[in-house]
């Protein structure tokens, strides 16, 4: 790839991935990490994209296979040497015209399933996030996580009802969620 279809590339989808590595990554450094090195291993790659498949797709496995191999690099290292993060604030921004009350409650949940989607295994969480936060294609998710279709579609469902029970352990109601 050259730099003017990095830049088509970056214009057309660089949100979608952006959202995605943060996802990926819940802290905003390190996927602004992740996003810059996704782009910058397509431009050393000598790959052409084909505008009639889906290019959008080859970034979402590239970014998720640099966080993975990155997860495991860190893993490694805490072996050796462990770290620590005291940064863990977390944004969640809520737009609502409800009640004080509702709206608190809102963003008690939405913070309660965060948290939740954080703690699930990979081979759930990658697949909800590709879903519902990039909107992403059955088929598109199936390609990046190399998996069938039909093993994303269980992914899905097993997921949310991971969500969903962990919800009810956790309290909450079914009308809150």
């Amino acid at each position: 790839m050259d730099a003017g279809e990095i830049e088509t590339c970056i214009d057309n989808f660089g949100t979608d991935i952006y959202r995605f590595c943060l996802k990926l990554c819940a802290d905003k450094e390190d996927a602004e990490d992740l996003y810059q090195q996704t782009f910058l291993k397509a431009l050393e790659k000598e790959w052409t994209p084909d505008w009639e498949k889906n290019p959008k797709a080859l970034f979402f496995s590239l970014a998720h296979n640099l966080w993975k191999s990155d997860r495991r690099k860190q893993a490694r290292r805490n072996t050796i040497a462990p770290c620590s993060n005291f940064d863990n604030e977390t944004e969640m921004v809520l737009h609502s015209e409800e009640s004080i009350e509702e709206d608190y409650l809102q963003k008690e949940t939405l913070a309660k399933v965060s948290q939740i989607i954080q703690t699930l295994p990979e081979k759930f969480r990658v697949p909800l996030l590709l879903f519902y936060l990039s909107d992403c294609p059955i088929a598109q998710i199936a390609a990046i996580i190399n998996k069938p279709p039909g093993t994303v579609k269980s992914r899905l469902f097993k997921g949310r009802n991971l969500i969903k029970k962990r919800l009810e352990d956790a309290g909450y109601e079914r009308s809150s969620f």
